[in-house]
């Protein structure tokens, strides 16, 4: 009898004074073919989509043991850099290189081109509009736009002009986040979403890579390539507990003062607790509590660098690509590269939020 692969770690690998335990990680089978650029979860099954440089969605359904087994693909003319999935889990898109945007109807199998811009996608979500009837997705392009798209009609409802090249978005319940070029951060209110509610500068120094809503909307956090996370809220009334923090850097050996820097590539915010990872160019992951601005646990490299990461819907999984990123330049995209998808079992302490001293509140 298959034992679950949930239960395989043990306890000691929770503890936050060890390293975390990477060697019950589950190795995805029949991975895409070229390196793995974005990575969601089905909000309602265990069904996991990979997006990719060899022009293809994967589908896979993840058992509990571990095991994967392909399920369905989306075509693309380009490489693929992003995919996500409607509320209901029956939908799938797929955006990237050749500036279209392509849904897979589980239901039916039927696949059609939803989305289209001037210049290729960089980032998809389904957010929810008030006054619309279903969902509505959006894009956002390296033509400098974010487009509303109802998925019953060929043309976008409304779209968003953006300062810069947009290479990064998320969204949570009303709330939507897009980071573009030059450290632009947009906020919009969803239940006006025909503007921008507040515009800032990334509170990092360098380019934005990755941004990711909180669990419950009221803020977001910010990746760059400075080796660098912020966690930034929308209110002024709650500016007082933003911070950044340093992660994703390794000094080298009998040097001071000196620091490699990598790029922080993803953010997944755990769904129950609220804790959430980091990832990065250097090849490792980590979990963190933000609200004890405490490192949660930090677990040893994998062999290669980290693109994208995910939770799956009840934070029991957690899914990193092992795949070039890009950050050393088409030359080191090497056949030595490592190009594959791990699962982690998550125990249950890992994501935890670290225990309040007694007597605080």
């Amino acid at each position: 009898m298959s034992t679950s692969f949930l239960s395989n770690t043990s306890n000691a690998a929770a503890q936050s004074n060890t390293p975390g335990d990477i060697s019950k990680d589950v190795v995805l089978t029949n991975p895409p073919e070229d390196g793995i650029s974005d990575v969601s979860f089905s909000p309602t099954h265990d069904y996991l989509a990979l997006a990719s440089w060899d022009k293809q969605v994967r589908i896979y359904e993840i058992s509990a043991t571990g095991e994967s087994k392909p399920q369905a693909k989306i075509d693309h003319e380009g490489p693929v850099f992003t995919c996500c999935w409607t509320k209901d889990g029956t939908k799938v898109v797929g955006a990237g290189a050749d500036k279209a945007a392509r849904m897979l109807d589980l239901q039916t199998n039927a696949t059609s081109q939803v989305a289209a811009h001037e210049q290729p996608i960089r980032c998809a979500r389904f957010v929810e509009v008030n006054g619309t009837a279903g969902p509505i997705l959006v894009t956002g392009s390296w033509d400098k736009t974010v487009k509303y798209w109802d998925l019953r009609q060929p043309t976008a409802i409304a779209s968003l002009d953006c300062q810069e090249r947009v290479y990064t978005l998320d969204s949570k319940n009303k709330l939507l986040v897009i980071g573009t070029a030059d450290r632009y951060i947009n906020i919009v209110n969803l239940d006006q979403p025909g503007k921008f509610y507040k515009t800032l500068q990334s509170p990092l120094k360098w380019q934005t890579r990755v941004v990711s809503c909180f669990t419950d909307a009221t803020g977001f956090a910010v990746g760059s390539i400075e080796g660098r996370c912020a966690i930034q809220y929308v209110e002024d009334k709650d500016s007082n507990a933003n911070f950044s923090f340093k992660c994703h850097r390794q000094t080298p050996p009998n040097t001071r003062d000196v620091a490699n820097v990598y790029s922080v590539n993803a953010i997944s915010f755990h769904p129950e607790h609220g804790t959430f990872s980091t990832a990065g160019s250097d090849g490792t992951f980590h979990f963190w509590d933000g609200n004890a601005k405490h490192r949660l646990k930090g677990y040893p490299e994998v062999g290669g660098t980290i693109s994208a990461t995910a939770f799956n819907r009840t934070g029991s999984i957690f899914a990193y690509a092992v795949s070039y990123d890009w950050s050393k330049g088409y030359s080191m995209n090497t056949p030595q590269m490592p190009n594959k998808l791990m699962l982690h079992p998550v125990q249950p302490d890992e994501c935890k939020p670290r225990a309040k001293p007694a007597g605080k509140r």
